[in-house]
């Protein structure tokens, strides 16, 4: 682990990432980074490289269950997903996604969905929106539950603001009021999600807490991509993901590779029987 993970978890290597932690950092000035994970096998791999935060996105909607938006994902479908990632790590702070529908009817309902989250292990949990979740915010801090906030685009609102820039012009001051509220109510942290980068920078400036970008530029406190968006394995490039790897085509390759020596009689050797 290299001596700025060391730092990030406080020179603690035997334990999980807190919300202190990442305070912490931000009061440094030291960034870190956030990826998805949706499943034992990524999580455990994260933790060992030394990702000190793993979200486990309601983006497996559009990345594991076939949906075209995160809108249909439930609490039944990310159940198991957050079961998993927490299974499979002992270092990130683990954090688990609201699915559409879990807490936008009242407070309550959100304390009762995130309670579930964080049984099952989670240290923390994610919503979208600002002024109009403020009290669910507020309900769960007070009941000592970590939330981390949700600004710009939001995706389950894509049915009402469709997939564009949020925070332009007059909106700005929204945000930011919106930005400032979230961490009023509570909230350890917030995402800006494909806001200008000015905009980004400024919010970021204006919050003693961590705000965390994706596709709001360089002035965030941290960054966080869609694990499938950072391997090269989903189909189509994202302007706000920057791919870091081809893993679509090496996993194809491999595939391949497997149909072919069956094929072919090659696979399985001596090798790899049993007498």
């Amino acid at each position: 682990m290299s001596d700025d993970l060391k730092t990030l978890y406080g020179g603690v290597t035997n334990r999980r990432v807190s919300t202190r932690d990442l305070q912490d950092a931000k009061d440094r000035g030291e960034k870190w980074a956030m990826l998805t994970s949706y499943d034992m096998l990524t999580a455990g791999l994260f933790d060992e490289v030394g990702i000190p935060v793993l979200l486990v996105g309601d983006s497996a909607g559009n990345n594991v269950l076939g949906y075209e938006t995160t809108v249909p994902v439930t609490m039944e479908d990310m159940i198991p997903l957050v079961r998993g990632v927490v299974r499979g790590t002992k270092r990130p702070l683990v954090v688990a996604d609201m699915p559409f529908g879990s807490y936008q009817e009242s407070p309550a309902q959100a304390l009762r969905n995130a309670v579930i989250f964080l049984q099952l292990g989670a240290q923390a949990v994610k919503l979208e929106g600002g002024a109009r979740v403020l009290p669910q915010v507020q309900l769960l801090a007070e009941s000592g539950i970590p939330v981390m906030g949700h600004l710009g685009l939001t995706p389950q609102s894509v049915n009402a603001i469709g997939y564009r820039v949020q925070g332009r012009g007059e909106a700005a001051h929204q945000l930011l009021d919106d930005a400032l509220a979230l961490q009023e109510a509570g909230a350890f942290a917030v995402v800006l999600e494909v806001v200008p980068a000015d905009l980004a920078e400024r919010v970021t400036k204006e919050l003693d807490i961590p705000t965390i970008g994706i596709g709001a530029g360089p002035g965030c406190d941290a960054q966080v991509l869609v694990w499938t968006d950072m391997a090269g394995l989903t189909p189509k490039g994202l302007k706000l993901a920057k791919q870091y790897a081809d893993l679509r085509t090496v996993l194809g390759e491999a595939a391949r590779a497997y149909a072919d020596e069956v094929r072919g009689g090659q696979f399985p050797g001596p090798e790899h029987s049993f007498s």
